[in-house]
C-alpha cells in the first residue's frame, strides 16, 4: 500500500513538473516576442534657438558714468535744498541706545516720576521697565525725547519723506491706564 501511494505521488510530481516547464517556456517566448516588437518612443529634443546679439546703439549718447554728467547732477543737487538738508538729518555715527531697536508701538508709558529734580518716564518694553529722560533716544526713526510730562513722552523723529528728504515729525507716547 505504501508503494502505491509512493507511485501515485511520484506520478503527480512528474505531471506537475511537465506542466510547469511548458508554461514557463510559453511565457519566455512571449517576453522575447514583446521585446522584439516594442520600440521605445523618445521625443526628440528641439534644437536650441540661435542667439542673436543686439548691437549697442547708444555709443553717441551721453555716458551715464561720465564726469560731465556727474558734475551736472551734483550742481543741480547742491543748488536745490542743501540748506534744509544740512539742518535735518539723523546722527548716523552715534552709538544706538537699547530702546532704538524697538518700534514705538511696542512701547508703553506706565508711569512718571521726578528723580534728582529731573522728570523721568517709565516705559515698558517686552515686560521690562526702562527709565528715560529728555535727551534719550528711542524708536526706530531716530526719535529723541524732547519732553517728559506726567501723562506723556514727546519725541522728535527724523524720517525720510517720499522724495527721500529728511523731515522732522513729532510723536508721543501716552500714559497707559492699567486694566484690571
Amino acid at each position: 500500500m505504501i508503494a502505491r501511494h509512493g507511485m501515485a505521488a511520484l506520478a503527480a510530481v512528474a505531471i506537475l513538473g511537465a506542466c510547469g516547464q511548458s508554461g514557463q517556456d510559453e511565457v519566455q517566448a512571449w517576453m522575447t516576442e514583446q521585446r522584439a516588437n516594442t520600440k521605445p518612443q523618445v521625443q526628440p529634443i528641439p534644437e536650441p534657438k540661435k542667439f542673436v546679439p543686439q548691437a549697442y546703439t547708444q555709443e553717441a549718447a551721453t555716458d551715464p558714468f561720465s564726469n560731465q554728467k556727474l558734475t551736472q547732477a551734483l550742481k543741480r543737487e547742491s543748488s536745490s535744498g542743501t540748506a534744509n538738508a544740512g539742518l535735518v538729518a539723523p546722527e548716523l555715527a552715534r552709538r544706538k541706545e537699547p530702546l532704538e531697536s524697538y518700534p514705538l508701538d511696542a512701547m508703553s508709558m506706565v508711569g512718571s516720576l521726578v528723580k534728582e529734580g529731573k522728570p523721568v518716564a517709565l516705559l515698558k518694553v517686552d515686560n521690562l521697565l526702562y527709565q528715560v529722560h529728555p535727551g534719550n533716544y528711542l524708536g526706530q526713526n531716530f526719535g529723541k525725547i524732547t519732553k517728559v510730562g506726567e501723562t506723556e513722552v514727546v519725541l522728535r523723529e527724523i524720517v525720510q519723506d517720499a522724495a527721500g528728504e529728511w523731515v522732522e515729525r513729532t510723536a508721543t507716547l501716552q500714559l497707559q491706564e492699567r486694566s484690571k
